[in-house]
């Protein structure tokens, strides 16, 4: 038989477990939520006037949105075009974009207000992006408009935020003296749309306007321009949409009519004609033999010194230079002359003028040597006796080897000497092999000791260094006298050279050019490393330090060895670089062969995303319940569709005819 008796007290301890959870719920409260995050950008709502409006001549517009907007950067992101000279008020009020013109309107003129990415909205900050508005001041609206990326031409970084314009002016000297017509700005990832253009023929350039004039009229300035005259055009086509009821059924399918606008694709690359400002930077003496001078550019030639205060002799110094003339060090060689505290001499060099022209400047500069307080050396024992006669260490020109305890297989050994050296005995230094146990002179012949073209105070000891052998490099005393009378001392360091094992080989076999060509081997920080020339179609870099490298190749059209800008009063564009699209993984003992077409991949889309300064924002967008994969690699591709650039597109020619294709529309 059941026990029933204790089911009289259930009710009891449900209205008790009832009571538990009410009361620890309302101990335990929490904020409460505020919803789904907002991640879409401010929808236009109206405006005044209508977008693409005509005869439309008020001085203010207005802009309304679905919600509180603001408006980011707006003197530096919203572009006006044609281009304002008095800078435009841009203000978020609420929902609202308020936008007043300073300059009067242009009669039968289309303006276009490139928004950028500027508007965002109050909360989450999701920008609109690519958001512009049009209106005309006449009968009609320009509607065509041109499209293509603006890379920096030394290493395709995409450049933010630079005026991109076109001229119906197709004279050279337009773009030094006259505003461009119509402007935009690149985006960030250095794309860019002109809008609202006429039918005709246009030049287009694109600069970073440091003084805001439109106009390329400063030396300094950052340029790029098109090698040929443009003509915009539209082509009519459709798109097909569909209409769904529910999530499987077709309700209506149609067909939208738009243009497509071209040329599209044009590949803009940026330059500096290294073109600076020459002035003296700065000058001092903080040795008291020594006078420096530092430019602010190089130069081709050096200043003409003149004593004002002294008597010297004509070689009253001994100059020491870089390669570029920019930094120069005066070494006095007279007692008499370094010895007085302030020295005052003409200088005679080049420096710009005020219409950006190297002139001849006369200056006066007064050198003053202030001597650093000297601390008191007394030591304790002669503190008790003061009788006792006072040691003078000997001084020895200073000299400082680069010997590690293990050299690369490749590199010589740097000598550099505190002072400009006066006289160098070779047969004073000696260098050792060691074979077994026992340490062999070597011949002169071995070996060579040379100044270095860049240093006179530096020299490089060179021979063909045996992998993993020991050496010895000794020096006599009084091997080295510097131009102020000081000897080296003696010097003993011994050495060993790292092991073939502890190096990469690797070798490029190029197809697109083969010869005149230079492969720069580049770190993770994009810097160089190493660089080869291409030979019968290869460049090879022998000794390399295992790790992770990329390379970079420029056409060295000059055949000078080194990477040149362009020119544009000569119509020179700057030196075509190209990037190896992939990362480089160089392990010890391996010998590496790569195969790169350097017209394989479009030029906007070789250089490696990991070395690229400038790229895509990595935010993951949250996704919702029903969006998979396949939804979201859809938009993605839209992303480039709309912008400009889909992928995996071999491209057609440049401007120039050079064959370097970019990604097009």
């Amino acid at each position: 038989m059941k026990n029933y008796s204790q089911l009289r007290y259930l009710p009891v301890v449900l209205l008790l477990a009832v009571l538990a959870s009410i009361l620890f719920s309302c101990a335990n409260m929490s904020r409460p939520s505020g919803g789904p995050r907002d991640k879409t950008p401010p929808v236009f709502v109206k405006s005044n006037p209508l977008p693409d409006s005509r005869n439309f001549t008020k001085n203010k517009l207005e802009i309304e949105f679905d919600e509180i907007i603001q408006i980011d950067k707006p003197s530096e992101k919203v572009i006006i075009s044609p281009p304002q000279i008095n800078m435009p008020k841009i203000q978020a009020q609420g929902k609202k974009v308020r936008v007043e013109l300073q300059d009067s309107l242009l009669p039968n003129t289309t303006y276009t207000i490139d928004f950028s990415n500027s508007i965002v909205d109050n909360n989450e900050r999701n920008p609109l992006d690519g958001f512009s508005f049009s209106f005309s001041t006449g009968e009609s609206r320009d509607s065509l408009q041109i499209s293509g990326i603006l890379l920096n031409a030394a290493d395709l970084e995409p450049i933010t935020g630079m005026l991109v314009g076109v001229y119906t002016n197709l004279d050279d000297t337009a773009f030094k003296t006259l505003p461009m017509e119509r402007i935009t700005a690149s985006d960030a990832l250095g794309h860019f749309t002109i809008r609202n253009l006429k039918p005709g023929n246009y030049r287009i350039v694109a600069l970073k306007d440091m003084n805001r004039n439109y106009r390329f009229d400063n030396p300094t300035e950052d340029i790029a321009f098109g090698d040929s005259t443009l003509s915009p055009y539209a082509v009519p086509q459709q798109y097909i949409d569909t209409i769904f009821t529910d999530s499987a059924t077709v309700d209506t399918i149609i067909h939208i009519d738009y243009n497509k606008f071209y040329p599209n694709n044009i590949l803009l690359m940026a330059f500096n004609e290294q073109k600076p400002s020459r002035y003296l930077d700065s000058n001092t003496r903080k040795e008291r033999r020594k006078l420096e001078y530092i430019f602010a550019a190089p130069h081709d030639s050096v200043p003409v010194v003149t004593p004002l205060n002294f008597d010297a002799k004509d070689n009253w110094y001994v100059l020491e230079k870089n390669h570029t003339n920019d930094t120069l060090y005066y070494w006095i060689k007279d007692s008499l002359v370094y010895n007085i505290d302030t020295l005052k001499v003409a200088m005679q060099y080049y420096r710009t003028d005020t219409l950006n022209e190297l002139s001849l400047y006369d200056d006066t500069l007064t050198m003053v040597y202030r001597a650093p307080k000297e601390k008191s050396k007394k030591s304790k024992k002669r503190a008790k006796n003061d009788s006792l006669p006072e040691v003078v260490p000997t001084v020895f020109a200073k000299m400082d080897v680069s010997i590690s305890g293990k050299m690369d297989v490749n590199k010589p050994i740097s000598i550099t000497f505190e002072t400009p050296i006066d006289s160098i005995d070779l047969s004073a230094f000696h260098l050792y092999e060691k074979r077994d146990t026992v340490w062999n002179s070597l011949p002169d012949t071995a070996y060579s000791i040379t100044q270095d073209t860049l240093s006179i105070r530096r020299y490089l000891l060179k021979h063909k260094w045996k992998p993993e052998g020991a050496y010895r490099l000794e020096a006599d005393s009084m091997a080295v006298v510097d131009m102020y009378g000081l000897h080296t001392d003696k010097f003993k360091r011994d050495f060993t050279i790292k092991s073939l094992q502890e190096y990469s080989n690797l070798y490029f076999a190029i197809s697109g050019v083969s010869d005149s060509a230079i492969v720069v081997l580049l770190n993770s920080s994009d810097k160089p490393v190493m660089s080869a020339p291409v030979k019968d179609g290869g460049a090879e870099f022998t000794y390399v330090k295992p790790g992770t490298y990329y390379a970079r190749l420029f056409i060295d059209s000059n055949h000078n060895d080194k990477y040149d800008t362009g020119n544009y009063d000569l119509k020179q564009q700057p030196e075509e670089v190209y990037y190896y699209p992939h990362e480089l993984e160089l392990r010890a003992y391996w010998n590496v062969e790569q195969e790169w077409n350097i017209y394989n991949t479009a030029i906007d889309k070789q250089k490696p995303l990991a070395i690229k300064k400038n790229k895509p924002k990595e935010e993951k967008p949250v996704k919702e319940e029903n969006e998979d994969d396949e939804h979201q690699n859809e938009h993605n591709d839209s992303y480039y569709q709309n912008s400009g650039y889909p992928q995996n597109y071999g491209g057609a020619p440049t401007l120039g005819g050079n064959p370097r294709p970019i990604n097009n529309f």
